[in-house]
């Protein structure tokens, strides 16, 4: 099952393309479709594309309602 989940950009990478971190798993996505992601700040991944930024408040309560949920997001998931 795929899930489009956020995750932290831990590092920028050259050709729009970033290292992104979810319970201390890295995972190179692409940035193509976004633009002005800055490291520090969280997107949603989907099959390996981050398809749009979100503030930290709005990542932070998602993955909180995943662990509500028994949930744990994988960014292979992603």
């Amino acid at each position: 099952m795929c899930l489009a989940i956020p995750a932290r950009v831990a590092e920028l990478l050259p050709d729009d393309r970033a290292r992104v971190e979810l319970g201390g798993v890295a995972k190179e996505i692409s940035l193509a479709l976004v633009d002005g992601v800055a490291i520090g700040d969280y997107v949603i991944v989907h099959v390996g594309y981050a398809l749009s930024k979100l503030d930290q408040r709005e990542a932070e309560a998602t993955l909180a309602l995943f662990a509500q949920a028994g949930l744990t997001p994988s960014l292979e998931d992603a």
